[in-house]
Order: C-alpha cells, then sequence, then structure tokens
C-alpha cells in the first residue's frame, strides 16, 4: 500500500511592512495593538538613544586617558558609530511611525 503525501496547499503568507493594508476596518483589539506597538517604537527609540549616549561617554573616557595614547581611535570609533547608532534609531522609528499612521489612517477613511 503506497502512502500519497497530501496536496501542496497555497499558504497564504502575511505581508508586513509599507505595502500591508488591512483588510477590515480597525476595530478596538486592533487599535489597542497599533497603540502597543507604536509605544513600543518610542521605547526602541529611546534605547538607541541610551546606546548613543553611552558610546559617547565610552569615546570621551578613552580619549581622557593620558597614559595609553595607542588606544585613542578607539574613543574616534566609539563616538562615530554613536552618532550612527542614533541615525539607524531615528530612521527605524520614522519608517515605522509611517507605517503605522497608514495602516491606521487608510482603514479610517474606509468607515
Amino acid at each position: 500500500m503506497k502512502i500519497y503525501p497530501k496536496k501542496a496547499t497555497k499558504i497564504k503568507l502575511l505581508r508586513f511592512g509599507r505595502d500591508f493594508k488591512p483588510d477590515e476596518k480597525v476595530i478596538l483589539r486592533d487599535f489597542l495593538a497599533i497603540e502597543r506597538t507604536r509605544l513600543a517604537n518610542e521605547r526602541t527609540l529611546l534605547s538607541y538613544i541610551r546606546s548613543s549616549i553611552y558610546l559617547v561617554l565610552g569615546g570621551i573616557a578613552f580619549l581622557q586617558l593620558k597614559d595609553f595614547e595607542s588606544i585613542k581611535y578607539l574613543g574616534y570609533l566609539s563616538i562615530a558609530l554613536s552618532v550612527i547608532f542614533l541615525v539607524i534609531g531615528i530612521y527605524r522609528f520614522m519608517l515605522l511611525k509611517k507605517s503605522l499612521k497608514k495602516v491606521f489612517y487608510d482603514s479610517e477613511k474606509e468607515k
């Protein structure tokens, strides 16, 4: 007796990102989920800012060391990385904020 595999069914993948469109209007549960996501986005931005400040402080500490002139490059590298962290954090914050606005307001227009 042969066992045949079940027919492969096409799985509908969820799309997330800038091209995501909700199937229905936003209800209270969805609104609360959007609000939680917005707050998480703000917490993430604050984490990027905190990490950036720590890197600046570490870089300044490396630059202040008088006995270890050979590791001054670590101070400059740390300060450069802090700027990069800050730019990445702000970029990701703005991208998600724009995406959430689009999903929420597009669904509100349909009411």
